[in-house]
């Protein structure tokens, strides 16, 4: 399979401290790769990068042979890259329908005259995307929530309603930034079953931070284990879990 990511010596830092140190890797096409390390080993650090949240102090970030290193975020979601954060960042005064209808970039009902002169033309738009939205909920099992506000929600509907949100904009690269952090067992099943769908029945790249390795092994192949800013360990869940460079980063050596 080709790479669809290719990151090349990225360094970034802060100050002193080194976050990211030459960190070099690549992402194949329509794999669930995981991004695993200890506490500090910089992985938000490198989605920020990734997502045009920081700029590197050097190396280069290649999306389907394309350079976006440094571009600005709206650029990058653009080129269809989107991400989910560790806390989710959902508008919480908003309905859970109307989270993922604000989503798609290029909605007629944005330009000043459409609304004015073209108000058909913004409605039947508005039909599609609240249809899309509808089809998107009911795969992530939010439809029954679909009018409630978005900040009434549970931690693990909320990290759902993330998954659903970028699902609106048609992602071909997906980076998910420890989506099963403070998610119950029977919504860990859920959302463990939609990242798979995802990959397996639509097509989409997966990038994945996580510390429940439980996840990992379930979700992930291959399996990057991130130490210092760099890539320390890279291949199946059941390799990783035995290199001994991997048990030290995590655990310290005796």
């Amino acid at each position: 399979m080709t790479a669809i990511l290719e990151v090349q010596e990225l360094t970034k830092a802060f100050g002193g401290l080194v976050a990211l140190n030459r960190c070099s890797f690549q992402v194949r096409r329509g794999t669930i790769t995981g991004l695993i390390g200890p506490n500090g080993a910089g992985k938000t650090t490198l989605f920020n990068v990734l997502t045009g949240f920081y700029r590197p102090e050097s190396g280069r970030v290649l999306f389907q042979g394309l350079d976006i290193t440094g571009l600005p975020p709206y650029r990058i979601f653009h080129h269809r890259i989107c991400r989910t954060f560790q806390i989710p960042r959902e508008f919480g005064d908003m309905t859970v329908l109307e989270n993922l209808m604000l989503v798609p970039a290029g909605q007629f009902g944005e330009r000043i005259w459409y609304p004015w002169f073209r108000p058909a033309v913004v409605r039947q738009q508005e039909v599609k995307l609240r249809d899309k939205a509808l089809e998107v909920l009911a795969m992530v099992r939010l439809l029954d929530l679909r009018d409630e506000y978005a900040r009434h929600l549970s931690g693990g509907q909320k990290k759902l309603l993330e998954l659903a949100r970028t699902m609106m904009a048609d992602p071909e690269l997906l980076l998910l930034d420890e989506p099963g952090a403070g998610v119950n067992p029977t919504l860990m099943d859920e959302l463990a079953a939609y990242i798979l769908h995802l990959a397996r029945d639509r097509g989409i790249t997966v990038l994945l931070i996580e510390h429940d390795m439980d996840l990992v092994m379930r979700l992930c192949d291959p399996v990057i284990v991130l130490s210092e800013g760099r890539p320390l360990a890279e291949g199946p869940f059941a390799h990783i879990v035995k290199d001994p460079r991997v048990l030290e980063a995590y655990l310290g050596s005796s």
